[in-house]
């Protein structure tokens, strides 16, 4: 899947750093969510979480740049298929729900 590839073409240097970008800033705001989890397992999950959407960023955009090998490895919700678009959803949004759940027991 080389949808950065295709971002880059058409969007040029400016939109694939923006891209990038985003990503970045996503990243560090899903480690500043983790961080701030009171329960061992929420923040274990928002590493993971974090880690999992690194993972596959780095590795999408290292083989469409050519210093990984072609693998497959989808560009989280940028890549075309439903399957790889549900499941980093799902792995977003049960975090967003942990975090939810901190809030509501510190509020109480």
């Amino acid at each position: 899947d080389f949808i950065f590839c295709t971002i880059g073409e058409e969007q040029g240097w400016v939109g694939a750093s923006f891209l990038i970008i985003v990503y970045v800033l996503f990243l560090m705001r899903i480690i500043y969510l983790a961080e701030r989890q009171k329960e061992r397992f929420a923040r274990v999950y928002g590493y993971s979480v974090a880690s999992i959407i690194f993972l596959h960023f780095a590795i999408n955009i290292g083989m469409t740049i050519g210093i990984f090998p072609v693998i497959g490895i989808p560009l989280p919700f940028m890549s075309y298929g439903g399957s790889s678009l549900w499941s980093f959803t799902i792995l977003l949004f049960i975090f967003l729900k942990l975090d939810a759940h901190r809030r509501q027991i510190l509020s109480h």
